[in-house]
């Protein structure tokens, strides 16, 4: 096979390996040992994370006419990219965990959602929790305010039939005024 068409062919891979990716990281690998770099693609594998080693020349073909030729800019030195389909921050979380033990390893840029950050800007997207984590956060917070109306309806009512409706109406009012006082 001519190198043309060996080269034509990894271009090909990478497109095909970027296409569908909601981000993609741009890393600096140089100085891993054999056992870091291990841990890491298999920390990447588990958070269903595609890693990978090319040539700049190679990632720069592929990415021509996507949103990820933002990234050509940052293709110098080594250069290996991690590619994140359905979590858009499990590539950058890995990554940013993994570079917190290995010190060799840095980020370069990244482009997340079709939007392009700098290292500094891929860390602070390395923050945000999963998808899952934010669901349940939300879900928490939601369920606070429709648990409290439940406790409050529940101890009015048991209190309209202990003592009758006048005093559970004035019980009602109280409990709507302490409500209002947390709420502000």
């Amino acid at each position: 096979m001519a190198k043309v068409e060996q080269k034509q062919t990894v271009v090909e891979e990478i497109k095909s390996a970027i296409q569908g990716a909601s981000s993609i990281v741009l890393v600096d690998y140089r100085g891993l040992s054999v056992e870091q770099d291990t841990a890491l693609r298999k920390s990447l594998r588990e958070a269903n994370v595609n890693y990978k080693v090319f040539k700049n020349t190679m990632l720069k073909f592929a990415f021509e006419g996507t949103d990820f030729a933002q990234l050509n800019p940052n293709l110098e030195g080594p250069s290996a990219i991690a590619v994140s389909y359905d979590d858009a921050t499990a590539g950058p979380r890995v990554l940013d965990k993994m570079a917190k033990d290995f010190k060799n390893l840095e980020f370069k840029a990244g482009i997340v959602e079709g939007t392009y950050f700098d290292a500094a800007g891929v860390k602070a997207v390395a923050s945000v929790p999963s998808r899952e984590v934010l669901i349940s956060k939300l879900l928490g917070s939601l369920q606070s305010p429709i648990s409290t109306f439940a406790r409050t309806a529940k101890a009015i009512a048991d209190k309209m039939e202990e003592t009758g409706v006048a005093t559970a109406a004035s019980l009602m009012v109280e409990k709507a005024e302490v409500a209002a006082e947390a709420a502000e």
